[in-house]
């Protein structure tokens, strides 16, 4: 994340900030911005334009951004092949019964 000091300019009765243009560009703002008073802080994000990128796209951004996916990569490592629930069993034969399963009910005649 990078921090950019930016200045009031006067405008009219108001102020407002200018944003470098590779900002602008980076985070599509052309169509205009959203402002979130959060209270504690401000946040600007893009205006909703409905534009969505493709799967093939988004890859493309991803990697020409260089981001650092790493941690990511941990995920498959993480335990679930020893989950305690039964995998589903073929078709045909029934799962086998744990110590905590009720026996079936009887019916009366």
């Amino acid at each position: 994340m990078k921090t950019i000091e930016l200045s009031l300019a006067r405008i009219g009765n108001s102020r407002g900030i200018r944003l470098p243009v590779d900002l602008i560009r980076k985070h599509s703002l052309e169509p205009g911005v959203i402002l979130e008073d959060r209270g504690h802080e401000l946040v600007l994000r893009p205006k909703d334009s409905g534009r969505r990128l493709s799967w093939e796209q988004t890859a493309r951004e991803m990697a020409a951004a260089g981001e650092d996916w790493s941690d990511w990569e941990g995920v498959g490592g993480d335990g679930l092949e020893s989950a305690p629930w039964q995998e589903p069993e073929p078709s045909g034969e029934s799962p086998a019964k744990s110590e905590n399963t009720p026996p079936p009910a009887r019916r009366k005649r």
